[in-house]
């Protein structure tokens, strides 16, 4: 009986621990400052919600989310494009700043002017705002 209880034991430790590694945890981004989550089906119903513990234990948590952003400070463009694998399609220059639309090895992705885009940094001075698949909502 006693083996019975310890094989069951280390079964439930095993499904448990396969389980866990297999849920979506890991944000897209690491390192940054104010980290946000976007839940919806789409960007007209996007809900924002900016994690206030970690953001693996936030996006734990969060169901419906279609995209992820993180702010720097110092921020270098040439550096995070490399991190992430990421090739620029197209940029624009608005308000001060400037947004680079990439192609990354990120999970998030919309289309934009007829182009797969899933990461969108908006670089304005020395900070940036990242995220995946764009930034809604406004920088």
């Amino acid at each position: 009986m006693r083996a019975l209880k310890m094989l069951l034991l280390t079964l439930s430790a095993l499904l448990i621990t396969a389980a866990a590694g297999a849920l979506p945890v890991k944000p897209c981004f690491e390192d940054g400052g104010n980290y946000t989550f976007y839940c919806g089906t789409s960007s007209a119903d996007c809900k924002t919600v900016t994690a206030t513990i970690s953001p693996a234990a936030e996006k734990l948590r969060l169901k419906n989310i279609c995209g992820e952003s993180v702010d720097f400070e110092n921020f270098d463009l040439d550096g995070f494009l490399s991190a992430y694998g990421a090739e620029v399609v197209f940029t624009e220059e608005l308000d001060g700043g400037v947004n680079y639309y990439c192609t990354a090895n990120l999970p998030y992705s919309v289309n934009l002017y007829g182009k797969t885009i899933n990461l969108h940094v908006c670089v304005r001075g020395g900070n940036a705002r990242a995220a995946s698949p764009i930034i809604f909502g406004g920088y």
